[in-house]
């Protein structure tokens, strides 16, 4: 009985028959407010690789398990190797070929020289063993730019991963030929970081490019996502780039974050599982790095009509004026005010129906709410 009774009696004092009516009321004080922007974005992926073939092949085979996560390096196909093999070995031979007719050419023009000195000697036998050299290391180094690029083709016949990443399914089996132009073989995708890509009006491109910019521009911002699940995702993402044009058709900016995907903990399973994915919707809030000191009031304060929003201001001669506000951030109980009201004021909280615009009201402080009355009683 005396939770009900402390839990259901005002605070304030009860006026005398025909006085003013008794209302709860508060000063308008600042407190400090994370600001707290919206917007729809996506997931995406900071490194996105789709695996093609080099060079035309039969596929031995694929060497991964399709979904698992990869290595830089990592083995993924082997392409048929023997005739690949055979050519750098026909390369080799051509090598061998030239170096020794290069050998024999110094020898030659070596010899030309010494003779031209001599009654046997003739400028034309030593220009002639000169050309003769040039031609045969013009020739070597053709032989050993083919040896290179054959060497280069055999690399191609085994694909590796150029980065770590998740693999996603194959779209050629063992058996098939592939070539470079045989398209995608598979996709391979960065998990840690991802991205966040989220498009913003150029209104509040502008009010964020204001409020932020003079505490320190991206580093005054943090970004943390809400899962499609309704779930916050534990991790704080860092905003790092804004795009230099508009998009016509929607009149937005993109903006992009990256965010930390570890994985998750897992008990007897190799698979390796993150939270976040490339493409996934997510819901983006854009909240300011350090609380700000802002008006604030209580939601149930505020009243709203065709005018718009607005409070009860109770004045210095104890008179009830209407007073319009406008609104920014809600963090329940309390509301922003962006303009409309000055620290110090007075509003009314409690007893809002009983107020009428011009008349005197008994101000008293507002009545404790049911969980500070409870614990009133309690003690």
């Amino acid at each position: 009985m005396a939770l009900l009774v402390a839990a259901a009696a005002p605070a304030a004092a009860q006026a005398p028959p025909g006085g003013p009516p008794a209302v709860g009321v508060i000063k308008v004080t600042k407190h400090p407010v994370t600001e707290t922007n919206r917007f729809i974005g996506r997931i995406q992926a900071t490194a996105r690789v789709d695996i093609v073939a080099r060079v035309t092949a039969y596929l031995d085979s694929y060497v991964f398990k399709e979904g698992d996560e990869v290595k830089k390096g990592q083995l993924l196909y082997k392409l048929e190797q023997p005739p690949f093999q055979a050519a750098v070995e026909a390369d080799q031979g051509a090598v061998a070929q030239f170096q020794a007719q290069l050998a024999n050419a110094n020898v030659t023009l070596q010899r030309a020289n010494t003779l031209i000195n001599t009654p046997a000697g003739l400028q034309s036998n030593v220009d002639s063993a000169k050309a003769t050299q040039g031609n045969v290391q013009g020739q070597l180094l053709t032989a050993q730019a083919q040896l290179k690029t054959a060497q280069i083709n055999l690399g191609y016949t085994t694909i590796t991963s150029p980065i770590d990443g998740k693999i996603g399914q194959t779209n050629v089996t063992a058996g098939n030929v592939v070539s470079p132009s045989s398209g995608t073989l598979t996709t391979v995708i960065g998990q840690d970081p991802m991205y966040i890509v989220f498009p913003v009006s150029v209104r509040s491109l502008l009010e964020l490019r204001d409020r932020y910019v003079p505490l320190g521009g991206f580093d005054a911002i943090r970004l943390r996502i809400v899962l499609p699940d309704g779930r916050t995702y534990g991790q704080t993402g860092a905003l790092n780039f804004v795009n230099n044009t508009v998009a016509t058709n929607t009149d937005t900016v993109t903006l992009r974050g990256t965010i930390a995907n570890p994985a998750l903990p897992q008990k007897g399973v190799d698979t390796v599982v993150r939270e976040l994915y490339d493409g996934e919707f997510v819901t983006v809030l854009l909240e300011g790095a350090q609380p700000v000191d802002l008006l604030a009031i209580p939601q149930a304060a505020v009243l709203t009509d065709q005018g718009g929003s607005y409070v009860y201001v109770v004045g210095d001669d104890k008179v009830v004026s209407r007073q319009n506000v406008q609104l920014g951030q809600t963090e329940p109980p309390q509301v922003a005010v962006v303009s409309g009201l000055k620290e110090g004021q007075t509003i009314v909280v409690d007893g809002l129906q009983r107020v009428r615009v011009g008349q005197p009201v008994n101000p008293g402080p507002p009545p404790p709410s049911a969980t500070e009355a409870a614990q009133k009683a309690a003690q």
